[in-house]
């Protein structure tokens, strides 16, 4: 559910290793319009980006310990761009010092054998979802505001209704380890959009 759209991921033969400090939060489906509003009014002069993305979430279960894994996503209206691969690693939550979320994270652009390839290597899906909506940016930050589709028939991405009367929003920026200077610009923000939203410090742990 975390991962980026597609089109904000970059498009290249290698790999990215990267910190990801992260806030997120919600907004109900009546409030959408005053938030993009907003964020047309904080972020840089330049129309949203909008996306539709298809991502599956695939396991590979080990002998002992937590099972590895692996985010697939591609695009649903841009069927031509490649793939991506998308690992997350655990979050750092305990510096209470950091107004963010901060986390391992590698992104791998693939073809669109992905999944068959996962497949042969062991993993097995999980769970697969859709997500709508739109990306504004502000230099180094990212915020995405997306609504999340349940998948009603398995990898019919037609099929779909969705998971909450809210959109899902996420202020996130990707840089090099020890750039902690960063979550500092990302609270004060993150400021600016209440109340409209309240984006937090938010560790998956506690709601899985």
């Amino acid at each position: 559910m975390e991962a980026p759209p597609v089109s904000v991921m970059p498009v290249t033969g290698g790999t990215i290793n990267m910190m990801e400090y992260l806030l997120q939060g919600s907004v109900l489906d009546q409030s959408l319009d005053s938030l993009l509003h907003r964020l047309r009014g904080l972020c840089d002069n330049m129309e949203p980006e909008s996306f539709a993305d298809h991502e599956m979430v695939y396991l590979l279960k080990g002998q002992q310990g937590n099972p590895f894994l692996l985010r697939a996503r591609h695009s649903l209206d841009r069927r031509t761009a490649p793939w991506h691969l998308r690992y997350l690693g655990q979050p750092e939550v305990g510096d209470k010092s950091r107004h963010a979320l901060v986390r391992n994270c590698v992104d791998v652009s693939a073809s669109h054998s992905l999944p068959d390839f996962l497949n042969e290597m062991g993993f097995r899906m999980d769970h697969e979802f859709v997500a709508k909506g739109h990306i504004f940016r502000k230099g180094a930050l990212k915020v995405v505001v997306c609504k999340l589709f349940r998948i009603l028939v398995p990898g019919n991405t037609d099929s779909t209704e969705p998971l909450s009367l809210s959109y899902l929003v996420e202020l996130s920026v990707l840089a090099p380890a020890g750039q902690d200077n960063v979550s500092e610009d990302m609270r004060s923000f993150a400021e600016q959009l209440k109340p409209l939203v309240h984006l937090e410090k938010i560790d998956p742990k506690r709601h899985m």
